[in-house]
């Protein structure tokens, strides 16, 4: 066994190059014709973008990168709208994230996109909350969110309803909750419950692991038990490949426990990174995953475009700007007001449809896959709209 986990790490381990970072400012303001030039009637708005600029992880500082140049993309894009991008560092930390939106609000920002962590969205949302600024963080925290803060990134929960729900349709309806006993881990656990009740399925209860390699070892006698104890058809994981989820794919099939039992759910993308898809325990998993023509339209065009494949997270500046420019183009002085950022249709985005809602959280139209000789096959296409026409 500990042979084969010598090689899942070995799976993980693969080479990294960073390509040159350019010498930037600390705040660098430009203004981008988005298909609108002055006297043409077109709109104007000025948009504050906050990214990880100056953070001392290299993998923030890529992110930063590809935020920004998929930003610049996005204000590419828009018809009759006239975007003042102007780009403000936080160095990845909440102190500077504030400083940096009462600077961009100072500036004359009417709007601000970013930034990543929790904590640093928080602290520029505060900042902003008495001058009527909305802030659309790129984080996927649910509990950050509310008042002038919205999330762009993927909810837990949005994912775990469309999944349960595509689970039900299928017939696997006992769904026992396997989760990390972190913030993390509970979070999800929360998330699936949630769905389970919401969607008409059936719970077969919950086990929980720590956060170590001997942990996970431990748990696998307790959730073969408890999916037994239940006649549970299915397990849903809050695990990641960076996590468990390689560990336990390798050992619940060897302790009786495999697919031809049960089927494993993943809360988490099992093709990122694309090693996981290699992993003999995934196969015939399913998870879920935005819409994978609009995204891979977005990775060949940023490609093209900069050289170099985007982040994962990249499409989340690229959404943030779609959404402001689809409002503003609208016009109307409450056009980026929690009314218009909350409107019902949603936006088009970078992968696919998506929409914000009142408690500032977002919901995104997403595809259930599941992964067959090491690639992604699609089960049920992501829907192309909430039910009405979208932007």
């Amino acid at each position: 066994m500990f042979a084969v986990l010598a090689n899942i790490r070995k799976l993980f381990l693969w080479p990294v190059m960073w390509l040159s970072m350019l010498a930037l400012a600390a705040c660098q303001g430009t203004t981008l014709s988005g298909g609108g030039t002055p006297g043409t009637g077109a709109r104007d708005v000025s948009v504050a973008l906050l990214v990880p600029r100056g953070a001392a992880d290299p993998n923030e500082q890529r992110l930063a990168r590809d935020l920004e140049n998929a930003a610049r993309m996005a204000v590419s894009d828009l018809n009759g709208v006239r975007v003042d991008l102007r780009i403000y560092d936080t160095a990845g930390n909440a102190a500077r994230a504030r400083e940096a939106a009462l600077k961009a609000v100072g500036d004359g920002a009417r709007i601000i996109v970013g930034p990543l962590r929790a904590d640093a969205a928080r602290a520029a949302a505060d900042a902003v909350r008495r001058r009527n600024v909305n802030v659309l963080a790129f984080s996927n925290t649910p509990t950050i969110a509310g008042g002038n803060l919205f999330i762009l990134g993927q909810s837990f929960q949005n994912t775990a309803d469309r999944l349960v729900d595509f689970a039900v349709s299928q017939g696997k309806d006992r769904i026992l909750t396997v989760f990390a006993d972190t913030g993390a881990g509970r979070l999800g656990r929360q998330a699936i419950e949630q769905a389970i009740t919401g969607n008409g399925a059936i719970p077969a209860g919950s086990v929980s692991y720590g956060f170590s390699q001997q942990a996970v070892i431990d748990a696998v006698p307790r959730i073969k038990r408890a999916a037994e104890e239940a006649d549970a058809n299915a397990i849903f994981f809050t695990a990641n490949a960076a996590g468990a989820l390689p560990l336990f794919t390798q050992i619940l099939p060897e302790a009786g426990l495999g697919q031809d039992k049960v089927q494993y759910i993943g809360l988490t993308r099992w093709d990122t990174p694309p090693q996981t898809l290699e992993l003999p325990g995934v196969q015939g998993g399913w998870f879920a995953l935005p819409d994978p023509v609009r995204s891979a339209q977005f990775r060949s065009r940023f490609e093209a475009a900069f050289g170099n494949p985007p982040h994962v997270l990249s499409a989340l500046a690229y959404d943030g700007i779609a959404a402001i420019g689809a409002l503003a183009k609208e016009g109307g002085r409450g056009a980026l007001s929690r009314d218009g950022l909350t409107q019902p249709a949603g936006f088009q985005g970078a992968d696919g449809v998506f929409r914000f809602t009142g408690d500032g959280i977002n919901e995104r139209l997403l595809a259930v896959a599941t992964v067959e000789n090491k690639r992604v096959v699609v089960l049920s296409p992501a829907p192309t709209s909430f039910g009405r026409a979208g932007y």
